[in-house]
């Protein structure tokens, strides 16, 4: 039977299950991505284990997030981290290489691996025929002690490219119209997989771009085949040798399909504050920003950096306008210094920042308030910036460009010049010996521990009877930005679960930590529909266990906060009628008698509302070894009982 590249890349590294859609499948993992915002947690979680050497064929562990050391916080996760490293087998990537994703993909990325990764875009891999997926920190602790990853199978959408881009359209305005298309929760449990003649023309990076920014709507993963174009961008990276023709059967079909012809895209822009927002440049043209910022990971290439800089060239960006550029890698930064663009860009009035995420996670370059940022990053969700009351559009490098020019949002076909060519190069410097390699000898290391550090809590089962007030009710689409946001002086307390703690839902309800410390108890969060989209940040999970929460409901859930929930013993729970949702009221109590046992197969959970002396149905999702996990009171206590350690 024929198969498409993304069931061929699954079937390859299947354990278990089968490629039947939503049925249980569990996953070998080749190679894990971890950065420091997450991997503090990881490394504690994989220290959990007890196991002395990680069992994937490689692990690599980024420093790209809190790079602004403002105090000791940041500087001691670091070292913590590079001893983690040499502790475990992995590969350590010092502050100032670069972005994860696009240093992971010139480095280590192959062809038909599979990678599992701590940082929800973990799916750029998929831009070079790997099966990249984006999981909480957790699930790829357990991947590094060689666990399989447990999910459901993907349905898989095949979106045909046709035809070629016009001049001034690029791949952000393609993954821009595939947000316009299925919005931020259109593709959850899918893999979108990309194919047709328009592939052609497609860079590896330009790629890269695409599987990306599928995580905004929903998507499990990205595929593109890996063919001529992976090809020259591994021998670029001086890793031919690598390369591995992969390409879904003649005949392959698909669950769903669909078909962009780029000739027929214009310049796209996502407005405030959701990625699908989309809308042509032209209909919001003429609005005056503040800030037009190039990089991220969502916009890593070196085409991103060299185009604008020569649309700059001779220029000088609007006064009004703070023009800020963040190099993705010191070999993007080298390569752009050597070309003269660098130059183009300084000249032109740009602000230089360190190599890294940068703004992109709100670690500086906060927009000033009311003002428009247009930004290539791949979210807005509110508040991400760092700026509270926020305005992010999302864009391409050229329209990011054209209206800093200007000083407002300006279709960049308006400029009064040719679009600049840009060819790649044949060849550019190998990243891997910026890199630190685990040892070949093993030797006793001690973990650098700083007093920012601390060990993760110690949670109980559920109890028999699940009861306690509904804490907060919150909307549609909540992100994990705002369940534990980020930004310059929350994310150094990634590594201190009691002290971030005190941020959750800091940006839907400033009252929730105090009420959950008075309250002391257990307690209920409900949510609309998307509940947890965007960031894989297991600490969205873990700080609201810490404050007591046990049980989440909600109108539907995305897929990584759902399964981090999970992982630390909250019972995700679904609106058997979703207009059930206006039936609860924040204050309410809820109760559940003995939750466990009532998560049968087919049958409903009944949830009482003691305050109203009313009853709502419920139901769950949950896969066995879910619910095994949540019998355990999560999966390091599963893990235990399990006697993993022993392994």
């Amino acid at each position: 039977m024929a198969k498409n590249l993304a069931q061929k890349l699954i079937d390859s590294h299947l354990v278990s299950g089968s490629l039947e859609p939503d049925s249980p499948i569990e996953l070998k993992i080749d190679q894990t991505l971890t950065q420091d915002a997450t991997g503090t947690m990881v490394m504690l979680e994989f220290e959990a284990l007890g196991l002395p050497q990680v069992k994937t064929e490689l692990s690599a562990q980024y420093v790209d997030h809190n790079l602004l050391q403002t105090d000791f916080k940041n500087a001691d996760d670091h070292l913590f981290l590079q001893s983690a490293c040499r502790k475990f087998g992995l590969w350590y990537s010092r502050p100032g290489n670069g972005v994860s994703h696009p240093v992971h993909m010139s480095c280590f990325g192959v062809p038909g691996k599979t990678l599992l990764g701590s940082d929800s875009h973990t799916c750029a891999a998929g831009s070079m025929g790997m099966l990249a997926i984006g999981a909480g920190g957790l699930q790829v602790a357990m991947a590094m002690a060689g666990v399989p990853f447990a999910l459901k199978m993907p349905k898989v959408l095949g979106v045909r490219l046709e035809g070629e881009l016009p001049p001034w359209v690029s791949a952000k305005d393609i993954i821009l119209e595939m947000l316009r298309r299925q919005t931020v929760k259109g593709c959850v449990n899918k893999i979108v997989e990309y194919h047709g003649p328009g592939l052609d023309k497609l860079t590896a990076m330009d790629r890269h771009v695409i599987a990306n920014m599928g995580q905004e709507t929903g998507a499990t993963s990205s595929v593109f085949p890996a063919d001529e174009v992976v090809r020259a961008f591994l021998r670029q990276q001086q890793r031919e040798e690598d390369f591995v023709e992969l390409k879904a059967d003649d005949g392959a079909s698909y669950d769903e399909e669909d078909t962009i012809d780029l000739s027929t895209l214009e310049p796209l822009i996502a407005c405030p504050s959701s990625p699908d927002k989309v809308v042509p440049v032209r209909e919001v043209a003429g609005r005056p920003i503040y800030q037009s910022y190039i990089g991220s990971s969502a916009n890593p290439g070196l085409r991103d950096f060299v185009i604008p800089a020569r649309i700059v060239a001779g220029r000088h960006v609007n006064d009004s306008v703070s023009f800020d550029i963040n190099p993705t890698s010191r070999q993007l930064l080298e390569e752009i210094s050597r070309s003269g663009d660098l130059a183009k860009l300084l000249e032109a009035g740009a602000r230089l920042h360190q190599t890294g995420c940068g703004g992109c996670i709100g670690m500086g370059q906060a927009p000033a308030s009311g003002r428009i940022s247009l930004r290539t990053v791949p979210r807005n969700f509110p508040g991400r910036s760092g700026t509270k009351e926020d305005q992010v559009y999302l864009c391409s490098p050229e329209t990011a460009t054209a209206s800093a020019l200007k000083g407002e949002i300006t279709d960049p076909r308006e400029l009064d010049m040719d679009y600049p060519t840009f060819d790649e190069p044949e060849q550019l410097p190998d990243m891997r010996p910026l890199l630190q390699p685990p040892q070949e000898i093993r030797v006793e290391v001690e973990l650098i521990k700083g007093p920012n550090i601390q060990p993760l809590p110690e949670f109980e089962k559920l109890p028999e009877v699940l009861r306690g007030p509904l804490l907060l009710k919150a909307g549609d689409n909540v992100s994990t930005d705002e369940i534990l946001p980020a930004g310059a002086e929350i994310l150094p307390l990634r590594s201190n679960i009691p002290a971030i703690s005190r941020y959750a839902f800091s940006r839907v309800d400033e009252d929730f930590y105090q009420r959950a410390m008075d309250l002391s108890g257990d307690c209920f969060v409900v949510g609309g529909e998307n509940y947890g989209q965007g960031s894989s940040r297991e600490h969205a999970a873990i700080s609201p266990r810490y404050l007591g929460v046990r049980c989440v409901i909600a109108k539907s859930m995305a897929r990584i906060h759902r399964r981090n929930l999970v992982n630390f013993g909250v019972l995700p729970l679904l609106f058997d009628d979703p207009t059930d949702y206006d039936r609860l009221e924040q204050d309410s109590v809820l109760e559940i008698d003995n939750p466990i046992e009532q998560l049968a197969p087919d049958k409903p959970i009944e949830l009482k509302i003691n305050t109203a002396g009313d009853t709502i149905m419920l139901r769950h999702d949950l896969s066995q070894e879910e619910i095994e996990t949540l019998k355990a009171g999560g999966l390091i206590n599963e893990a235990r009982e399990k006697h993993l350690t022993d392994g």
